[in-house]
């Protein structure tokens, strides 16, 4: 496998993404000829991963894939080269998606941090500092003495 569907750690796990279906039960689950999997795997529109032995391993989201090109030629009359460019834009899109999504937690980190490190500061006030206050417009007396010399 070459790995091109995000792979989950457990080897033995299945998700959307892992490629089980050999082409004859991928055409069989999309309803298409199998011999229409392989050109739209030569065109690049849906490109299953290959099994050891060079055979077309297929996954759950190629089979979606699959029914949405089907549809899209079918009931939209869209040609397979505009299908191409609208995957690879909804390929785009979602991968800007997740690269905002990642942003944001950057930046929400970010935020955290800064408001950590303000408080900080703010706690490292030394606490017998007196606020300043313009005294011109005050009657108060003030007497200062200094401490003197032990």
């Amino acid at each position: 496998m070459n790995g091109r569907h995000g792979q989950s750690s457990n080897p033995y796990e299945l998700t959307d993404d892992t490629p089980v279906y050999v082409i004859s039960v991928a055409a069989q689950l999309s309803g298409l000829h199998p011999q229409t999997l392989r050109q739209y795997d030569r065109l690049g529109l849906v490109s299953p991963d290959r099994a050891a032995g060079r055979g077309r391993r297929y996954s759950a989201r190629d089979i979606q894939l699959l029914r949405q090109v089907q549809r899209l030629s079918q009931d939209e009359g869209i040609n397979l080269a505009g299908i191409k460019r609208i995957i690879e834009l909804e390929n785009q899109v979602a991968a800007l998606q997740s690269r905002v999504a990642e942003l944001q937690q950057a930046v929400e980190g970010a935020a955290v941090q800064m408001r950590q490190r303000e408080a900080q500061v703010h706690a490292s006030y030394r606490r017998d500092l007196v606020p300043y206050q313009d005294v011109t417009h005050s009657a108060a007396l003030v007497v200062w003495r200094p401490d003197r010399p032990r």
